[in-house]
């Protein structure tokens, strides 16, 4: 009989740990669930030609503007050498205003000069008034061709500075061309695929490496419409990570975002409500300490009222 005695303590414990954990899972740590997103940029090649160099590895961090890469640039280099030499050419083609009018310039002042003579020769009944007049006239069609002059020599150096400008624009052109050769981070964030090594040869929008912010890391989950009324943009609420079956980690997140429309739920996900088929999707940022990765599973706790 003793041995049935002793019995008895064990099933009574182990009665009680069932029920203590059926309680305890009567009410879920998270009110609504979903996965952590990052914004993963895929940067694409903007030129044709050898990667020379590609020097980032999966898992590397980078910071936004860095160059890690260059693609070969040497034919737009002499292009452009080529359009400079094209701009000094064109350049020594426009006229000195200044050089080509001074002659008719010194000849009206001369003819000025001529007529003051005159003009008091007359009055001393020296000089007849056709001699004025004729100097006057001079003077007129002189004036005449100088202004000619100055329109001509005008037009041929506005002409010339056009030409100049649209090769400064070709050349302009090619130096945002030879910039894009240089491959160059979008975002601070870390690489997480690399797709392309150096040696191969690149096409315009051939994938290169992906990158992703790492740093700042989105829960993306799902709310019935019941739980929607209680969530607005900029809400402080408690977000909850998954580390394996049983360990939740907590984290402080700030709702960016609250779907206007309402949808089906995804598959990957399940709403704490079973009988909940439409569903809206929030959006919640969360900085990451280093633990948080893409595709995991986590959930948020509604603020209690």
């Amino acid at each position: 009989m003793k041995p049935y005695i002793m019995k008895y303590p064990i099933y009574l414990l182990v009665f009680f740990v069932t029920l203590l954990f059926g309680c305890g899972n009567d009410e879920s740590a998270t009110d609504a669930t979903g996965v952590f997103e990052s914004t993963e940029i895929i940067v694409s090649s903007e030129s044709i030609g050898k990667i020379l160099a590609l020097d980032v590895s999966e898992g590397d961090k980078v910071s936004k503007g860095q160059v890690i890469g260059l693609i070969d640039s040497t034919q737009l280099h002499f292009s452009r050498l080529q359009l400079e030499a094209s701009k000094v050419t064109v350049a020594s083609g426009k006229p000195d205003i200044e050089a080509q009018i001074e002659a008719t310039e010194r000849e009206i002042e001369k003819q000025e000069r001529e007529k003051e003579r005159i003009e008091r020769l007359l009055e001393g009944d020296v000089a007849t008034q056709k001699q004025l007049d004729d100097i006057e006239s001079a003077i007129l069609v002189l004036k005449a061709r100088l202004r000619s002059q100055k329109s001509s020599l005008s037009n041929s150096a506005n002409s010339v500075d056009a030409q100049g400008m649209a090769l400064d624009v070709q050349i302009a052109q090619l130096d945002d061309q030879i910039d894009k050769c240089r491959i160059k981070a979008p975002i601070d964030g870390t690489v997480l695929v690399k797709y392309a090594e150096p040696g191969e040869v690149t096409a315009m929008g051939k994938a290169l490496f992906k990158v992703a912010d790492m740093e700042h890391m989105n829960l993306k989950a799902y709310v019935t419409a019941d739980q929607l009324v209680q969530l607005k943009v900029g809400q402080q609420v408690e977000v909850l990570a998954e580390f394996g079956e049983s360990e939740l980690r907590p984290y402080e997140g700030s709702i960016t975002w609250i779907s206007s429309k309402s949808e089906f739920t995804p598959k990957t996900i399940q709403t704490q409500d079973e009988r909940a088929n439409l569903v809206y999707a929030v959006k919640i940022a969360v900085p990451n300490d280093g633990y948080l990765k893409i595709g995991m599973y986590g959930g948020f706790k509604l603020p209690s009222e």
